[in-house]
C-alpha cells in the first residue's frame, strides 16, 4: 500500500456529515486535507475541522489552487456534481461522487470522457452496489444460478417532512437558479438507491446496468414542491423484464425498502420490515442462498474508493456506466408525466408535532399495489392517473 490517501470533501452538511464523521478519527489509510463548502458553519463538524486545522475552502477551484488530493468526495447539490467531479479528476483527483451522477442525462458522457482523459476513476454513491453482499449476489445473477430474470418490484415508505423540504434551496427543484436540470425528487434523492438497485442487479456485466426500454410513470405530490413526493413507476427493460417501483414520503409510518425478483429457478426476497434482514434466494426445488443485509454497511463504498487508490486499482464497481440508467430513468420519469397530481385536500392530513403532511390510506394502497404488481391506476383508485409510455430504446 502508498502512503495515506488524501481526501477532500466537497460538501459537508447534509450527507456530506457522514464522510466528516469517518473521515475526523486518525487513521491508518486516510486523512482529510481539506474541505469545501460555500457555508462551513452550517456543518456541525466546523469546530472540530477548525480544532485539526484543515483547510476550508469555499470552491474547489480555490482548493486546488493550494492542495492536491487523491481522492474528491462530492456530496453538494446534484446540478454540481458533473462540473465538480470533472473538475476534480482534471486537477489529478480520482472521484467518488454521490448519488446520481448528474441530474442531466446529456453530462453522462461528458463525465465519461473526462474519466477516460484523465485516466482516474469516478464512482457513483450508491450504497448497495459496493457492497459485498451485493456483488456476490449480483455475480450470481451473471453465472445464471437463478436462471433468466422475469420480473422485479421495490417499495420504500419513508416520511419526510416540511423541513426535509426546506433545508436546501433545490430541494424538491427541476431547475436551478442557472436552468441547470436538478429534478430533485423522492426517486431521485432519498430513494434512488433502490430504484438504482434494480437496474444494476440486471447489467450485463459486473459494472454495468440493464438498459430501460419504456417507462410509465403516475407521480403525486403533498408538499408544495415543483416535482413529487410519491411516485409508482412501471419500467420494460430491453430484455422483456418488467420492473416496478413504489416510493413515498407522505405517509406516517417509516416502511424500510424492500425487493422482490422473480427468475425461472428462483424468487429473491428483502423484508427488513418482517425482521427478515437477509436477501434471501428461494429455489423452484426447495433450496436456499442467505445473502448478508446490504444496509448494515452503507459506506461501503468509502472504502472501496479508498482501497482502489491505496492499491492503484480501478474496482470501484459502481461507476457512471452504471448509474447511468437510473439518469435517463429520471429523465423519462418526467416525460412521461410532466406534472404531478396533487392529492386532493380531502385526503391530506397534517401531523403538527412533526410536521408531516400524509395521506389518508396511501401507505396500505401502494402496499396492495406492491403485492399484486400493479399501478394505482390499474387498480382504479379515485385519485390514480397514468402518465404516456416513453420509449427509451427497442429490445
Amino acid at each position: 500500500m502508498k502512503n495515506k490517501v488524501s481526501i477532500v470533501l466537497v460538501g459537508i452538511s447534509g450527507y456530506g456529515s457522514v464522510y466528516v464523521r469517518n473521515s475526523l478519527d486518525e487513521s491508518e489509510i486516510a486523512y482529510i486535507v481539506g474541505v469545501v463548502d460555500i457555508n462551513p458553519k452550517h456543518s456541525n463538524y466546523y469546530e472540530q475541522l477548525l480544532e485539526k486545522n484543515i483547510p476550508i475552502y469555499d470552491t474547489l477551484e480555490a482548493f486546488y489552487q493550494n492542495y492536491n488530493a487523491d481522492l474528491a468526495i462530492i456530496s453538494t447539490p446534484i446540478h454540481l456534481h458533473k462540473q465538480q467531479s470533472c473538475h476534480a479528476m482534471l486537477n489529478g483527483s480520482n472521484v467518488l461522487c454521490e448519488k446520481p451522477a448528474t441530474g442531466n442525462p446529456k453530462e453522462v458522457g461528458e463525465m465519461m470522457k473526462v474519466r477516460d482523459q484523465t485516466g482516474k476513476f469516478l464512482a457513483i454513491g450508491y450504497n448497495w452496489s459496493f457492497t459485498e453482499s451485493v456483488q456476490q449476489l449480483k455475480q450470481d445473477v451473471l453465472d445464471g444460478l437463478f436462471g433468466k430474470p422475469k420480473r422485479m418490484k421495490s417499495i420504500v415508505l419513508w416520511p419526510r417532512n416540511e423541513e426535509y423540504y426546506a433545508r436546501t434551496g433545490w430541494a424538491g427543484k427541476k431547475y436551478s437558479s442557472n436552468n441547470e436540470m436538478i429534478f430533485d425528487s423522492i426517486a431521485n434523492n432519498a430513494t434512488a438507491h433502490f430504484l438504482h438497485h434494480m437496474f444494476y442487479l440486471l447489467g450485463s456485466s459486473i459494472d454495468s446496468s440493464c438498459l430501460l426500454k419504456d417507462v410509465t410513470a403516475e407521480l403525486y405530490r403533498t408538499n408544495d414542491i415543483e416535482t413529487f413526493d410519491t411516485c409508482a413507476i412501471k419500467m420494460n427493460t430491453t430484455e422483456d423484464v418488467e420492473i416496478y417501483y413504489y416510493a413515498s414520503h407522505t405517509v406516517l409510518e417509516n416502511k424500510s425498502p424492500q425487493y422482490e425478483i422473480e427468475f425461472e429457478n428462483a424468487t429473491i426476497s428483502y423484508n427488513p420490515n418482517n425482521n427478515h434482514n437477509e436477501i434471501v434466494a428461494s429455489f423452484t426445488n426447495g433450496d436456499k442462498k442467505v445473502y448478508k443485509d446490504p444496509q448494515q454497511n452503507t459506506l461501503a463504498k468509502l472504502n472501496v474508493c479508498i482501497d482502489a487508490v491505496a492499491n492503484q486499482h480501478k474496482d470501484i464497481l459502481c461507476g457512471v456506466e452504471a448509474a447511468s440508467t437510473h439518469v435517463s430513468c429520471i429523465q423519462a420519469i418526467h416525460e412521461s408525466l410532466e406534472n404531478a397530481t396533487v392529492f386532493s385536500e380531502v385526503l391530506v392530513n397534517y401531523e403538527e408535532a412533526e410536521k408531516l403532511w400524509w395521506v389518508d390510506g396511501l401507505e396500505q394502497q401502494l402496499q396492495a399495489c406492491y403485492t399484486k404488481w400493479r399501478l394505482p391506476s390499474d387498480e382504479g383508485i379515485e385519485w390514480a392517473e397514468r402518465g404516456k409510455t416513453v420509449r427509451l430504446l427497442e429490445s
